[in-house]
């Protein structure tokens, strides 16, 4: 162990307490222990308890890892041809990721938008030959904020879709409130757009335009990029991977990665984790690294970096529950790791709420007739508007909707947009578990005048799907067709 001003020990609230554990920390061991003869040992106790179906996403990520590693060496285990197909499989996913992004990316560096790569992509780029073992079936970029618009831009022109299920007209005007966005197109197309490296919770301006001055070009697909310095790439694993409790365990491999290859800003990495709030989740990380892996931290970083750490007050708490891998949460410990990430999640909000609030109708049931007439329901109708609320006076608009719903609790979602000008989102929560014929009103105030094109009620999903390919997801989150049954238009007094 690292000697540094006391011993780190494993029981709770110490550093220890939050290292990877049992298969996850064999799995681990297997990708990272420099004696090949020890890691492959690990390898095969894994193989020889676990069944590879019947373990996670994050397990087989690091599977793909080992047996990049160790390829036909673990031949003779009856485990092998399922774990060399794994591989294989997970890597075409990969390969075909990168390859529905190239346009895109290419696209938006055309546009004139700088790209610098994060996560598993950086990697890739720095290490090419990291391709068969690293999994990365997303690509996320950063762009600098006042390119967030153009590259967003560029992503709506491709028909890439928005993940959340929100319309390009909302999320546009909003964009400065959004730390990053998800987008998808076709099977396996999946860019993660980011404006800031960073969790919001881990924020600081100061250095997040450091990080573009420390970042060094690369090539990516003959493409050519930017990626994180080394210790911006050690920093931006930890600060993400230490929130999700190791939903994704390779960052802890990326991490190693960057330390063993060298060049590592120490100064810099410590200013970051001082500036960001990072000194529990790397004192974790490190301190495992190098007592369990022998990843070459040095003594004194660590020192510093623990007694960050030990300063860190309350919040050493809650970032600890939210560093320990999530399946070794018991009772107590999981409801305290929970309420720790929705503290945390609500701040977030709280933030994004403050920049830039949104406008919401929230419906309630009412009782009407057969306004609709023989009207199809329909994802989208023009409302119509008399001639005289198409002016510059603020008007009161009170719409009536008819529509079938399916048998779940779930919400309602629609959204009033007049062209590329949002106006509102209207909510209903559908609480019981029912279907049938539901009849909404919602009732808010508009300036009809502000509109580029028709005024447009639209039904949108609660949540997005690449494909929507099983009856339940589409009954729970699906866009509900609906009928207008009424518009009344009205002058705010």
């Amino acid at each position: 162990m690292a000697p540094t001003s006391r011993r780190i020990g494993r029981r709770f609230p110490d550093y220890g307490w939050a290292w990877p554990t049992n298969g996850l920390d064999q799995l681990l061991k297997a990708v990272l222990l420099p004696d090949h003869a020890v890691a492959q040992t690990q390898a095969l106790r894994w193989l020889d308890a676990n069944d590879i179906d019947a373990v996670e996403f994050r397990e087989h990520r690091l599977l793909a890892a080992i047996a990049d590693r160790f390829g036909k060496a673990l031949a003779a285990h009856p485990a092998y041809p399922r774990l060399a197909g794994l591989q294989k499989m997970l890597w075409t996913k990969s390969r075909l990721a990168m390859r529905e992004a190239e346009p895109a990316l290419r696209a938006i560096v055309a546009a004139g938008v700088p790209i610098m790569l994060l996560k598993g992509a950086s990697r890739i780029a720095v290490e090419p030959a990291a391709q068969r073992g690293r999994v990365a079936h997303d690509i996320d970029i950063l762009v600098h904020p006042e390119h967030m618009a153009n590259a967003f831009d560029v992503l709506r022109r491709g028909d890439w879709q928005v993940s959340t299920g929100v319309s390009p007209q909302y999320l546009k005007p909003r964009l400065a409130a959004v730390r990053s966005m998800n987008f998808f197109k076709g099977s396996y197309g999946d860019i993660d757009l980011h404006q800031v490296a960073y969790d919001w919770s881990q924020a600081d301006e100061a250095d997040d335009a450091a990080v573009w001055q420390r970042a060094t070009p690369a090539s990516f697909t003959s493409l050519d990029v930017l990626v994180p310095s080394s210790a911006d790439r050690v920093t931006l694993a930890i600060g993400h991977g230490g929130l999700d409790a190791h939903t994704h365990s390779d960052w802890l491999v990326d991490t190693a990665s960057a330390i063993r290859a060298g060049g590592v800003d120490w100064a810099v990495l410590c200013d970051v984790v001082a500036r960001r709030h990072l000194a529990v989740p790397t004192a974790v990380a490190l301190s495992y690294l190098k007592a369990e892996m022998s990843v070459p931290a040095p003594d004194d970083v660590l020192e510093q970096v623990v007694d960050m750490a030990d300063r860190a007050g309350a919040a050493r708490i809650a970032a600890l529950l939210q560093a320990k891998p999530r399946t070794d949460f018991k009772g107590l410990t999981w409801l305290s790791r929970g309420v720790a990430k929705q503290l945390r999640m609500r701040k977030k909000r709280a933030v994004r709420e403050r920049e830039l609030p949104g406008v919401v109708w929230h419906g309630r049931r009412t009782q009407a007739g057969d306004g609709a007439g023989q009207v199809t329901p329909a994802l989208a109708q023009q409302v119509p508007l008399p001639p005289a609320a198409v002016g510059g006076a603020p008007a009161e608009i009170d719409i009536v909707v008819r529509l079938d719903v399916p048998p779940v609790r779930r919400r309602i979602e629609m959204e009033l947009n007049g062209g590329e000008c949002h106006f509102a989102r209207l909510r209903y929560r559908k609480l019981g578990k029912s279907g049938g014929r539901l009849t909404l009103r919602f009732r808010g105030t508009i300036r009809p005048d502000q509109a580029d094109g028709a005024l447009v009620l639209s039904a949108r999903p609660s949540r997005q799907f690449r494909a929507w390919e099983h009856e339940q997801t589409v009954a729970t989150y699906g866009a509900v067709p609906f009928q207008i049954v009424s518009v009344t238009v009205s002058p705010v007094r």
